[in-house]
């Protein structure tokens, strides 16, 4: 057998990339997120507005989809008009009337040649003159046709053509009337048929009797025989529905644009329309069956859209073939938009008929629906999320994945020298693996390297079995010299934090703090408080829904007391990051109930300050960020300062991730260098 031959080259950013995943999904909803906390909400919103994936193309989303689907919808009522529908049928019409006259004048030609023929016998000379009564009685009658079309065809119905060609002519227009009406009925349900004989016609009266009949006995409680049915009658139905209500709900959509089709005309219009249906189907008795399945059909589904009508604009003339097609997309469209308008989850979007999506609106909108239908799959394939009690929950994959992004979008701003994994040149006793290794000396802990320990010893001795160790071969792994650090973050939940746009980058940096601790120091502690009016403590897991509350109140003297009981149940060095951007305007009275006041009371000062202090004989350091601080805030944070010996950083939500980690990251620098 022959194998299988690939070429292989190096990537030059021109080939095509890998198809979206869960972890790019995830890339998208960051900052959504982050700022929200809800996963069907961040992908409810990334479904309306699109995205680009990882190869540059662009998906698009709910809102550009459904203005192309407007803009097709407005193309078609401004380009078209409905008096195609009469003028088609009227010209149709002419030209038949037009040829039968032609045969009148042959004939009367013919009749004057006898008659001026004197060898013409007498009796062929009474004939002549009998036929030449008879064009002229017939010209007469055709003179005097109706100007409305069921009139005209009513009469032409009445009418003896002395045209072979033209009698031929009017009976196949009748035929192919008749199947357009029916068509305009029933849509797709006479496509199989070539043409609608009375014969047909008439077993088509049979059919729809019999589907009213079963509508009738699902309205007294009984179950129709469906498939009885289908055996029947199922060579009406090509798209071959399965049950019942789908071929009720077919043929309710196409009587639907139908009726769109009669609201949208003129009066005039639609009553020589109703009349031309009616003279065309009162031989074989369809109006009746038909208008009680309309009625059915309307009362079984009321939000079909039997009032919708549509202001044609445009000079293009429609045949009745063509308007009714017309109707047909126009009430696709109608339907999609309504759809598309409120879908309840990406995966909503799975029912869409996504075929007919790309005959509608093109094939770019259709892949692009089906790429946003699948979203959610996607993350939860990928391990991202899951469902829990009908809605999506971050699993601590999703939530590694997300602090993982966030420090990510953070370190991109930061300059390469600030980067690393900070170890130290020193070695010694630890628990992180250096994975180097070192001749063993007396003293040292006997982490022994067992592959290069039998190397040693085999080269020492040129090789062979049983292998032979002396103290000499002994080579030990080295460690890193590690030092734990213990970190409480306090985040303000204020009011003022979303109120200034400062409320995202301050979780951002939760985030990056979080996914950078947990995976570059997992030796160390990280708590998270969030503040405002009164302080919580915050669990790694909680962050993506944590959001502000409608309080005022920016309580540090309860987030510090939190934040000293949490370290003190830690050990290594101690600190305290705050991100604010306001001054204590909360504290905590005797009863443990808080008290707000705005400009802040000296009390509450004062108590956030004696705490604070508390902090400091603990020997906790409080680092302090401020976004867009005032002069109060300036004020309280360089009494804060010059208490704790901490340090104070003034920010703005640009640059807060840059202090926060390069911060961090240089605290961690000076205590593995012993600082």
């Amino acid at each position: 057998m022959i194998g299988h031959r690939f070429r292989y080259s190096s990537w030059d950013g021109s080939q095509t990339g890998f198809d979206l995943d869960g972890f790019d999904i995830m890339g998208e909803l960051t900052d959504d997120l982050l700022y929200h906390g809800d996963p069907m909400a961040a992908l409810r919103r990334l479904m309306q507005e699109g995205f680009e994936d990882r190869n540059g193309e662009h998906v698009q989303g709910l809102r550009e989809i459904l203005e192309r689907l407007r803009q097709e919808r407005a193309e078609r009522l401004e380009n078209s008009n409905l008096g195609g529908v009469y003028d088609e049928i009227n010209e149709a019409l002419n030209d038949l009337v037009s040829q039968e006259r032609e045969g009148l004048s042959d004939r009367q030609a013919l009749a004057d040649m006898q008659l001026g023929d004197p060898n013409t016998s007498k009796s062929d000379q009474r004939n002549a003159e009998l036929a030449k009564e008879t064009t002229t009685s017939k010209e007469l009658e055709l003179g005097l046709l109706p100007d409305d079309l069921a009139g005209k065809v009513r009469s032409l119905q009445n009418y003896d053509f002395e045209s072979d060609q033209a009698k031929q002519a009017f009976e196949e227009l009748l035929d192919q009337l008749r199947q357009e009406m029916v068509s305009q009925q029933f849509g797709q349900m006479t496509d199989a048929m070539e043409n609608m004989s009375p014969e047909e016609l008439a077993r088509m009266k049979d059919m729809i009797a019999e589907l009213n009949h079963m509508l009738e006995q699902r309205a007294a409680g009984q179950e129709p025989d469906f498939e009885k049915f289908m055996e029947d009658y199922g060579d009406f139905f090509p798209n071959n529905p399965q049950t019942l209500d789908e071929l009720l709900e077919q043929m309710a959509a196409q009587q639907a644009a139908m009726q769109a089709l009669l609201n949208s005309m003129t009066p005039e219009q639609r009553q020589q329309l109703m009349d031309l249906s009616n003279q065309l189907m009162e031989d074989l008795d369809l109006n009746f069956e038909m208008s009680r399945l309309g009625q059915n059909l309307q009362e079984m589904f009321p939000d079909m859209g039997w009032q919708q009508s549509y202001d044609f604009e445009g000079f293009d003339p429609l045949g009745l073939a063509d308007a009714s097609q017309m109707m047909r997309e126009l009430g696709q469209l109608d339907q999609l938009e309504q759809f598309l308008r409120s879908p309840a989850s990406p995966q909503a979007l799975a029912e869409v008929d996504m075929d007919r999506v790309e005959q509608l609106l093109g094939q770019d909108a259709a892949r692009s629906l089906k790429r946003v239908s699948e979203l959610a799959k996607m993350l939860e394939d990928a391990g991202m999320v899951h469902s829990k009690e009908g809605r999506l929950e971050l699993t601590p994959r999703g939530l590694r994945r997300l602090g993982q992004q966030a420090l990510g979008d953070l370190f991109k701003k930061l300059a390469s020298d600030k980067l690393g994994r900070h170890e130290t040149a020193s070695s010694g006793l630890g628990h992180e693996r250096n994975y180097d290794t070192k001749p063993y000396e007396f003293g040292d802990p006997f982490n022994l390297n067992i592959e290069r320990t039998v190397r040693n010893a085999i080269r020492r001795s040129g090789g062979g079995t049983p292998v032979q160790l002396i103290p000499d071969d002994f080579e030990i792994e080295r460690t890193e010299k590690q030092v734990r650090s213990s970190t409480v973050l306090l985040l303000d939940l204020s009011l003022s934090m979303p109120m200034r746009d400062n409320f995202l980058p301050a979780k951002k940096v939760a985030m990056a703090l979080y996914s950078l601790i947990s995976t570059q120091f997992p030796n160390d502690y990280l708590g998270i408080v969030g503040f405002n009016e009164l302080a919580r403590e915050l669990k790694p897991g909680e962050l993506p829904e944590v959001s502000w509350d409608y309080v005022y109140g920016t309580n540090m003297q309860h987030a510090f007391q939190l934040a000293q009981r949490m370290l003190a149940r830690q050990s290594g060095t101690k600190q305290i990051i705050m991100i604010t951007d306001g001054e204590p305007t909360a504290h905590l009275l005797d009863d443990g109930t808080p008290f707000f006041a705005y400009p802040p009371i000296r009390e509450t000062v004062d108590q956030t300050m004696a705490e604070a202090m508390r902090c400091t004989k603990a020997g906790i350091t409080i680092n302090t960020f401020m976004l867009d601080p005032d002069q109060g805030l300036r004020h309280f944070i360089e009494r804060l300062t010059e208490l704790n010996r901490g340090r104070a950083f003034f920010t703005t939500p640009q640059n807060l991730g840059d202090y926060v980690l390069v911060d961090f990251i240089e605290h961690k620098r000076r205590l593995l260098k012993g600082r």
